[in-house]
C-alpha cells in the first residue's frame, strides 16, 4: 500500500516504493509531458484507505483526460477497481475476477470478554457521539454510533458509486445492481462493460504498441517505472540535498497518534514542535502543507501542537490536506490551518473527549494477587488500576474533561474563524466524511496533497508554474525506515478497500 512518506533506499540497493504525494505527482506530470505517449498501471496492490485511494482515482482521471491510461490487474480489489475505473483502458485476464461486493464497517467488543476474567471499564465521555470506548464498555453499537457509521457508510458507498458509474459511463443505478451481484468474472464484467476486455499481460503490452505510434513492438517503446520517471522528471522532494535558490514549500507528514515527547514513531509533540518552529524560522520556506493522517491521542500534545502551527501561520500560509483519517486529536492540529482540504472520503470530525481507566480489582482477585497501598492526598488514587472511580474523583475528572472540550472548542472556533455555538451544533463527538465535513464548515474545500500544494502556493504569491521545491519533512532516519513507520488504527474498519 502507498505510504505518506517513502522510506529511504535500502543501503545495498533494490526497488524502492513510492509515497502518495509522489504517484500523484508523476501521474501529473507524465500526462503533461510531450515525450510521454502514455501511461501503464498494474493495479495489485492499490492503497487500502478510502480517502488516498479516491485520490489516485483522481489523478488517473485528470491524467486520462491528456494521454491513454491503460490500466490491468490479475485480480481486483474494490480499491484496485475504483481507481482502474477512471482508466482509458481497463483489463484483466480472462480466469481474473472483480470482488467488488460493497463497503462493510467491521466493530469489535470487549466488554463480555473483560467480564469474563474481571476487567471492569470505567469510562466518562464529553459528547453524544464520542464512542471510542464503546469497543470495551459495550456488546454492540449504541444508537448514538449507529446512527453516524450509517450516514458515514452511505456517504462513502455513494462516493464509490458515483466514481464508478463516471469512469464506466454507467449508471449509479447499473452500478449498485453490478455490485450486489457480485463477485465477477472478468468475461461477464466484459459482457456488461466493466472491463474493456479479458487480456493477458502480453496481450496488454500489444495493445499498449498499437496505441504508440511508429511502434511495432514493445522494444520499440522507451518504458520506464513510476519511481524512475519521478526521479528524471517529476522531481524528488525531500530526499535530495536543496542545491538551487528555488522557493521552498515545506510538506510536513504527521501520521499517526498523538503523544507527548520525542521519538519516531507517531506524532511526537516535541518533534513535531520543533519541526514547525524549523519551518517558521526558515525564510526560504514559503509556506507549509501539513499532511495529517491521525485518529487522534493525547490532548495537551494535540493543544501544543495547535499552538504551534499558528504560529508558522502567523508568519505564512498553512494548508492542512486530510488523509484517511484526521479525527479528534488529529482535527484539533487540522483547525489550526488557514485553509483545510480533505479528500470526499476521509474520515474527521470526533470533537470530543473521552477517558478512564480499566478497574483489574477482579482479575487480581481470580489470580489471587494481593494489593495494599498507603495514601496521602484526597485523590492519590485516582489512577489506580485496583479499583474504579470514587463519586468525588468521578466528579473532579468529569470537570478536567469538560475543560478539555470547552477548549477544543476554542480552539476550532479560533482557527476556524467560525462562532464558536456554530462548532458546538457539530461537535459532541460527531464523525463526518470529508464531504460531509465540507457541508458543516469544519473544511474548506476538497481536494488532495497537489490541490494542497496549489492552494499554499497561491497563498505564498509564487507566480503560476513557478517552480519550487518541496521538503519533504520528517526525514526517515535510514534504520527506521527499514523497520517501517507504526501507525494508530482509527477505530472503525471499513472491509471492501483491502
Amino acid at each position: 500500500p502507498l505510504a505518506e512518506l517513502r522510506p529511504p533506499a535500502f543501503p545495498m540497493g533494490g526497488l524502492q516504493s513510492q509515497s502518495l504525494l509522489e504517484l500523484l505527482s508523476t501521474l501529473d506530470v507524465a500526462s503533461r509531458d510531450p515525450d510521454v505517449t502514455g501511461i501503464a498501471l498494474r493495479l495489485d496492490g492499490a492503497p487500502r484507505g478510502f480517502a488516498r485511494a479516491l485520490a489516485v482515482q483522481r489523478a488517473v482521471a485528470d491524467a486520462a483526460t491528456r494521454k491513454p491510461v491503460i490500466a490491468y490487474a490479475e485480480s481486483f480489489g474494490t480499491a484496485d477497481y475504483l481507481i482502474g475505473s477512471a482508466a482509458t483502458a481497463l483489463y484483466g485476464p480472462p480466469a481474473g475476477s472483480i470482488g467488488l461486493v460493497g463497503l462493510r464497517v467491521d466493530s469489535f467488543f470487549l466488554h463480555d470478554l473483560l467480564e469474563r476474567v474481571g476487567v471492569r471499564p470505567d469510562v466518562l465521555r464529553v459528547g453524544s457521539h464520542k464512542t471510542a470506548a464503546e469497543t470495551f464498555t459495550r456488546t454492540a453499537m449504541s444508537p448514538e454510533q449507529r446512527e453516524q457509521v450509517e450516514a458515514l457508510l452511505d456517504d462513502w458507498y455513494g462516493l464509490l458509486v458515483e466514481a464508478i458509474a463516471s469512469g464506466r459511463d454507467q449508471t449509479p443505478d447499473a452500478v449498485r445492481d453490478w455490485i450486489d451481484r457480485g463477485p465477477h468474472r472478468a468475461g461477464r464484467a466484459e459482457e456488461e462493460g466493466y472491463l474493456d476486455g479479458c487480456r493477458y499481460p502480453d496481450e496488454v503490452q500489444d495493445e499498449i504498441v498499437s496505441r504508440s505510434e511508429g511502434a511495432e513492438k514493445i522494444e520499440d517503446l522507451r518504458v520506464i517505472d513510476a519511481a524512475g520517471y519521478h526521479a528524471l522528471r517529476a522531481g524528488d522532494p525531500g530526499w535530495r540535498p536543496l542545491l538551487t535558490d528555488l522557493p521552498r514549500i515545506a510538506y510536513v507528514v504527521a501520521s499517526g497518534g498523538i503523544r507527548r515527547g520525542h521519538g519516531l514513531r507517531g506524532v511526537a509533540s516535541d518533534v513535531f514542535r520543533g519541526l514547525f518552529e524549523r519551518v517558521r524560522r526558515d525564510e526560504g520556506i514559503r509556506g507549509m502543507v501539513l499532511r495529517i493522517e491521525s485518529p487522534g491521542g493525547d490532548a495537551l500534545a494535540s493543544d501544543l501542537l495547535w499552538r504551534s502551527i499558528m504560529l508558522v501561520r502567523k508568519d505564512k500560509p498553512v494548508v492542512v490536506s486530510m488523509g484517511d483519517t484526521v479525527a479528534s486529536g488529529g482535527y484539533y492540529m487540522a483547525a489550526a490551518g488557514d485553509a483545510v482540504l480533505a479528500e470526499s472520503g476521509s474520515l474527521t470530525g470526533s470533537i470530543g473527549v473521552v477517558g478512564g481507566k480499566l478497574d483489574l480489582s477482579g482479575l487480581y482477585e481470580r489470580l489471587g494477587i494481593g494489593r495494599d497501598a498507603v495514601e496521602r492526598g484526597a485523590r492519590a488514587g485516582i489512577h489506580t488500576e485496583t479499583r474504579g472511580f470514587s463519586p468525588d474523583e468521578r466528579g473532579a475528572l468529569r470537570e478536567e474533561m469538560r475543560s478539555i472540550y470547552d477548549l477544543f472548542l476554542d480552539r476550532v472556533a479560533e482557527g476556524r474563524a467560525l462562532e464558536r455555538d456554530a462548532v458546538a451544533r457539530v461537535a459532541q463527538g460527531r464523525v463526518f466524511s470529508g464531504r460531509q465535513a465540507e457541508r458543516h464548515g469544519l473544511v474548506d474545500a476538497l481536494g488532495g496533497p497537489l490541490e494542497a500544494i496549489a492552494e499554499v502556493r497561491k497563498r505564498a504569491g509564487l507566480v503560476p508554474g513557478e517552480r519550487i521545491r518541496l521538503e519533504v519533512l520528517p526525514r526517515i532516519p535510514r534504520l527506521d525506515g527499514l523497520r517501517g513507520l507504526l501507525g494508530a488504527a482509527s477505530g472503525l474498519r471499513l472491509r471492501g478497500l483491502e
